[in-house]
């Protein structure tokens, strides 16, 4: 059984990124986020986001706007920075307010600055294996890991637990197109699938974004699968996934850890998407 360490990949792919950064003359990639209010977790998100930035880099800044602010005074600002030359990413942090519309503030992001690959033309170029769109990052980082630690995605069966915009359907999306890497068959199930273990255990790449913790045991996974665990649960026992990492990896072939998974390899795939855009806007 391999354990899959995504923060040693996502460092190769810092380092890479560093390394390219490094040579441009003139002016560097930028990101700019929009913070809400003052949630800790939104807080500890963009520093950790920022100080990949700062590592690598790429010039960040931070708007930091009253929890209470209106949509259209939130849609200024966003079109402001869609204008400004030297900013090549937005990421609104999440969650929104009650008074603010997800659908609406991501719409008003300009698609070629919207790293975090979750406006409408962005959605439908991937939907439809078009090129020049960006893929939302955590299913980018998903595919990205199965890359690297050598699991063969091509003809397999991947099941993927959970149907979110963020990760489910965009992850779908990306698995079966025609390339390398991916040309997956797959299945998405969710809360209301009837026979949940039988499909789980059909996976030879099980993916777990239920947001349940330690949900998928041992006897829900194919002997030999591929387990990535894309959860995140803050629980007495500390942080923990949506996999019981302890009874799985007796089954399973390679198995991501959490933390120390995913989440580092979606902060390099923000980076990465970052870079690509400045790359497309330096060269139009």
């Amino acid at each position: 059984m391999k354990v899959i360490d995504g923060r040693k990949i996502a460092k190769e792919i810092r380092e890479e990124l560093k390394r390219r950064i490094a040579k441009i003359s003139g002016r560097r990639p930028g990101l700019a986020f929009i913070l809400l209010g003052e949630n800790p977790a939104s807080q500890a998100y963009v520093r950790m986001k920022r100080k990949g930035c700062h590592e690598i880099g790429i010039h960040s800044e931070i708007l930091n706007l009253p929890l209470e602010v209106t949509e259209e005074a939130l849609k200024r600002e966003i079109e402001r920075l869609n204008q400004e030359q030297t900013i090549d990413g937005i990421l609104v942090q999440q969650p929104f307010p009650k008074q603010i519309s997800t659908s609406q503030i991501v719409e008003a992001i300009d698609p070629a600055k919207d790293v975090d690959g979750f406006h409408p033309m962005n959605i439908g170029k991937l939907l439809l294996g078009e090129e020049g769109g960006f893929a939302a990052c955590t299913p980018l980082a998903i595919v990205k890991l199965l890359e690297k630690s050598g699991a063969v995605v091509e003809g397999k069966h991947v099941v993927i637990l959970g149907r979110s915009n963020i990760v489910g359907k965009p992850l779908a999306a990306l698995l079966m197109q025609k390339q390398r890497h991916c040309n997956a068959t797959v299945t998405i199930a969710h809360s209301g699938t009837e026979n949940l273990n039988e499909i789980c255990q059909s996976g030879d790449i099980l993916v777990a974004a239920i947001g349940s913790p330690l949900f998928i045991k041992a006897e829900m996974v194919k002997k030999g699968a591929v387990v990535i665990d894309v959860g995140i649960n803050h629980t007495d026992q500390g942080l923990v996934g949506d996999v019981d990492f302890e009874s799985v990896k007796e089954v399973a072939s390679m198995i991501t850890p959490v933390p120390g998974g995913v989440g580092p390899m979606t902060i390099a795939m923000l980076l990465s998407n970052t870079y690509e855009s400045f790359q497309k806007r330096c060269a139009t």
